[in-house]
């Protein structure tokens, strides 16, 4: 009897065995590991937590918290696959956890969240992202939207029927905000899936902007007709903060748009433009208005309505309290980057399985989601901190730098990982060790990935 088991491929033949070598596949993610602790991470998390250990023998709050970001980043979007990287005898050592928890200990650990707790821990977590930005003088922009997160089985806490663009189905119907520039998630809270856009969307911004470092500065607000709300524009008139909302077409403006507007031609060929004030019902004073108008047949982006009495256009109005020094055009090309937060919200939900997780439990679900959030940001912040102007997909951060083959060793109490890389990329890694381990903060940026 032999070991090895012979495989036939073709023409060849190869042998598999087993080795008791302690060998894991995630080896790379030691860099991010590397860039945590540089920034003290696990010991704020560690103070963000609202859990304490129940005996000597329980997993530190910490090490569980630190275990499922790894495991998201690493690519688990359900608590048991996060729990299979138990196997994986390297990432206890890189994350510097006792071990990997398994999908009880993950299952008891949101549990014990609630409203209180989600807001006190993830809302310092968001204070302590904008403190890493760097201020800049023309502020940065704030893009604020929603997203359906569809659940089928219906028997969690919060899923309800509401419309998604896949139909009328069972969801959750989080809110969020992001920086433009930085790309980063500033807020994410979880609504019911029956809640209006607007619902709770004044103490999601109040609570917001509490938090923003003096440092930090907003330039402008963007959000999309479902927030297109009295109290909502009030808010932010009374804050003068300046915001583009798209605006909702109803029967006032289609009236306007089909009674002889005089509209201005663009550089852009088959799209024009008007403004005028309007006062929409409920409206305590007139408000500039944008309306934008598309011919079909030169359409070449999305976005825009078909009204049926004017046929062969697509239209948009956008409301902003922009001044009238800033031109329609440039007003409208300032909200048209607001579909920059349609890439964050679909990169939260297929590469880091926002829409997989979900617990019994409302206030664990947010738990487990915001969660999801912070292992995104913190992937952000790593690649600013390389310097990379380009943002990758966390799929091409799996590939190119936390998939990484690595051996495990421990002599003399020294811990010893050995990464399986060709001698041509081996300079790269070392540049990315120098710059994690500089104690300059102006140190030399690592090269993009690829090259």
């Amino acid at each position: 009897m032999t070991e090895n088991i012979k495989l036939h491929l073709g023409q060849k033949s190869i042998q598999i065995g087993f080795t008791e070598q302690r060998l894991g596949p995630l080896a790379g993610m030691v860099s991010l590991a590397g860039y945590l602790y540089k920034k003290r991470f696990p010991w704020l998390l560690a103070g963000l937590l609202p859990h304490r250990p129940t005996s000597p023998n329980a997993l530190a709050p910490r090490d569980i918290a630190l275990s499922f970001l790894a495991g998201v980043i690493a690519g688990a979007d359900k608590l048991t696959r996060v729990a299979h990287l138990r196997s994986d005898p390297l990432l206890p050592e890189v994350l510097q956890v006792k071990r990997v928890p398994s999908q009880s200990t993950l299952s008891r650990f949101f549990g014990e969240f609630s409203q209180g707790s989600n807001q006190r821990c993830f809302g310092r977590f968001y204070r302590w992202t904008l403190e890493q930005l760097h201020s800049r003088p023309e502020g940065y922009t704030l893009n604020v939207d929603t997203t359906g997160l569809i659940h089928e089985d219906r028997h969690q806490e919060g899923v309800r029927a509401s419309y998604t663009k896949q139909g009328v189905k069972p969801c959750l119907h989080p809110i969020l905000a992001v920086l433009a520039e930085a790309k980063v998630v500033a807020g994410f809270w979880l609504r019911a899936g029956n809640s209006a856009t607007i619902n709770n969307a004044l103490g999601f911004m109040a609570e917001l902007l509490s938090r923003l470092p003096g440092h930090i500065r907003l330039r402008l607000v963007r959000a999309d007709s479902g927030f297109c709300a009295t109290s909502l524009l009030d808010f932010l008139e009374e804050r003068r903060l300046p915001y583009v909302v798209a605006a909702r077409l109803l029967r006032p403006i289609k009236f306007l748009i089909t009674r002889g507007l005089v509209w201005t031609e663009t550089e852009i060929v088959g799209t024009t433009l008007t403004e005028l004030e309007y006062q929409e019902a409920g409206w305590r004073n007139p408000r500039r208005l944008i309306l934008i108008r598309h011919q079909v047949q030169e359409k070449r982006r999305v976005g825009g309505k078909r009204l049926i009495d004017c046929p062969g256009y697509l239209f948009q109005a956008l409301v902003t309290s922009l001044p009238r020094t800033v031109s329609p055009l440039e007003v409208w090309r300032q909200y048209d980057g607001r579909a920059g937060i349609e890439g964050v919200i679909r990169e939260l939900r297929h590469g880091y399985g926002l829409h997989q997780l979900c617990c019994q439990d409302y206030w664990a679900t947010e738990a487990a989601l915001s969660m999801v959030v912070m292992a995104y940001t913190l992937v952000k912040l790593f690649e600013r901190f390389l310097g990379w102007s380009q943002r990758y997909a966390v799929s091409s951060l799996r590939f190119h730098l936390f998939l990484c083959a690595g051996v495990i060793s421990r002599a003399a109490g020294v811990i010893t990982i050995k990464l399986a890389q060709p001698a041509s990329r081996r300079a790269w890694w070392r540049q990315l060790w120098e710059r994690i381990s500089s104690p300059f903060p102006n140190c030399n940026a690592v090269e993009p990935l690829g090259t």
